[in-house]
């Protein structure tokens, strides 16, 4: 049995403990909000749990086995490292931390107590992006081409991040999983409106074999939007997020070019094929990730998303904080 303590009951917060709450060899024996509404609403909910308004009673009682970081993105780092010291394992909101320089040391210090880092990056646990990936392993898609990822809608408007910093993560972190090749520039533009942080933006990465991904991440949208496209040199995918039934639709469309002897002569053949809407798995994807991480604390196991996975996400998040500092720069990563 697994004792876990959660540290934050905000939006994301109560989601994450009724998951670890509903898992199997798992037991919330405490959650923390400096909030008194909050911890009201926690202690109504979950009788049996210790509630706290003091992260310390959570980080360094030796009844708990692992911590889950629920709060802002400024204050993981001191947060997280403070559960490893204690021996603690590490369940950690995305984005990881502020800086990769935050995220080496939690990195260092987890391989050094021998402690399970894992960052939220839950997209990854969810029946589309399993599909997604099991269509690039098999070959369905063939050569990748590109990755077209739109994430807009109206708010909600953070206070201490921009637009990229809430957003992008989920869609980085998905990139970063399904595709296989070296990320070797990434450019950044935004604009802000309504404060000091850009609430629009735009980035695009460059790969090393010629794959280019774009993201728009947008609090200012009057409609939610949450779609992917993938162009590989065989197949193309849609991944609509907001449709219940069709989340994914592969479509047999492409294009083929023949050059002739002549190197004016450039044949260009379009191909369209079917469209087919292959099942997806329809199990939370919060509810398989808290799982997932159980059974790596369990067994001793290193996480796919684990904390070098969360590094490489906050230095693409970096990159694009110096792009857009230089008004769109290409940043070598």
């Amino acid at each position: 049995m697994i004792r876990v303590g959660i540290i934050g009951y905000g939006y994301w917060g109560p989601h994450i403990v009724r998951n670890f709450h509903a898992a199997d060899d798992c037991e919330v024996a405490a959650v923390c909000d400096k909030s008194p509404a909050a911890q009201k609403r926690i202690q109504r909910a979950y009788p049996d749990a210790r509630v706290t308004g003091d992260a310390s009673e959570v980080l360094c009682s030796p009844q708990i086995d692992a911590v889950a970081v629920i709060t802002p993105v400024w204050t993981h780092f001191e947060l997280a490292k403070a559960a490893l010291e204690n021996g603690k394992h590490v369940f950690v909101e995305k984005p990881f931390t502020s800086t990769a320089a935050q995220a080496e040391e939690l990195i260092e210090l987890a391989a050094k107590k021998r402690l399970t880092i894992m960052v939220d990056h839950t997209f990854l646990f969810t029946g589309a992006v399993k599909k997604i990936g099991q269509l690039i392993q098999d070959g369905t898609l063939g050569r990748l081409y590109y990755y077209d990822s739109t994430r807009v809608n109206l708010g909600l408007f953070q206070h201490d991040v921009n637009v990229i910093w809430d957003l992008a993560p989920h869609d980085l972190s998905i990139m970063d999983h399904l595709v296989q090749s070296k990320p070797e520039y990434l450019a950044a533009t935004g604009q802000n409106h309504l404060n000091c942080h850009k609430d629009v933006a735009y980035i695009t990465v460059y790969f090393s074999d010629n794959v280019i991904a774009h993201f728009n991440v947008n609090w200012l949208s009057p409609v939610k939007v949450r779609t992917t496209l993938l162009g590989g040199e065989k197949k193309m995918v849609v991944w609509n997020d907001l449709d219940a039934d069709e989340k994914i639709k592969v479509y047999d469309k492409g294009v083929e070019i023949k050059s002739s002897q002549g190197v004016y002569d450039v044949l260009v053949s379009y191909r369209a094929g079917d469209m087919w809407a292959p099942k997806v798995e329809q199990t939370e994807a919060l509810s398989a990730e808290i799982r997932y991480f159980i059974d790596c604390v369990a067994h001793e196991q290193t996480p796919f998303n684990d904390g070098v996975a969360g590094l490489r996400v906050v230095k693409l998040l970096e990159a694009a904080d110096r792009s857009l500092a230089e008004m769109g720069a290409a940043v070598r990563l």
